[in-house]
């Protein structure tokens, strides 16, 4: 009798043990940027020709991550490339005179969610660059295929956000028309990186807007075409 309970004890035993649930995968922590420096102003690299630099990358190395992804767009093309490493660092080689933004994904075990970096921009210089054009503004508010409801005046706000290694912003030329490319509507001048714009609109249209930035040496950027629609 005591032999049949132990067994049946035993038999219990495993099949509790193979009923437990696994326990879910770790999710990794996201890295910190090291180097290139956020709007980081005239960075050389290791010039390789007269077109191409090498540039190093570091991060953090982040709690339970076992890989990365460098995701590296150029701002100037929107051209995105996105590099797989094992460790906190890589370098790569990158065309001149043009302006980046870059970021790191941790990735860690199967099932488990990766997590991002903070955004970071920086501006490869050329060889004989003195004055930096400026980053491409970030298009905050409407955002792309959104629809957005006027206040009792049919007024809206536009904002976008802007940045120059140099830091000589002199204006900024906001376009705005129910047709796509659209045409010049506002000239701004320039007195904050972060900028609130109110317009007029008409009501259940669809509008396309872009904002191009100049510093003063004339140097400008193109931030590209967003569409919304008004209601």
């Amino acid at each position: 009798m005591k032999y049949l309970i132990v067994k049946i004890t035993v038999l219990l035993l495993i099949l509790i043990g193979c009923t437990l649930p696994e326990s879910p995968p770790v999710n990794p922590q996201a890295a910190i940027l090291i180097t290139p420096l956020d709007d980081e102003t005239c960075l050389d690299g290791v010039s390789i020709n007269d077109t191409q630099s090498e540039v190093f990358f570091s991060w953090t190395p982040a709690l339970d991550a076992i890989s990365y992804e460098i995701i590296l767009t150029n701002l100037f093309s929107l051209n995105q490339q996105i590099f797989s490493v094992k460790n906190n660092e890589i370098s790569l080689i990158l065309k001149k005179e043009e302006p980046y933004q870059w970021y790191v994904k941790s990735i860690g075990e199967e099932g488990s969610l990766s997590a991002e970096s903070e955004i970071w921009k920086f501006y490869l210089a050329g060889d004989a660059i003195i004055n930096f054009a400026p980053f491409p503004s970030d298009l905050i508010s409407p955002e792309s295929g959104s629809t957005i409801t006027t206040d009792i005046n049919n007024n809206i706000t536009l904002s976008w956000k802007a940045s120059d290694v140099d830091g000589d912003l002199h204006k900024f030329e906001l376009y705005l028309d129910q047709k796509n490319p659209p045409t010049l509507t506002y000239d701004i001048n320039y007195t904050q990186q972060e900028v609130f714009f109110e317009v007029e609109v008409e009501k259940n249209k669809t509008y396309y807007w872009k904002v191009i930035a100049f510093d003063i040496s004339g140097n400008q950027s193109d931030s590209g075409v967003y569409a919304f629609r008004t209601n």
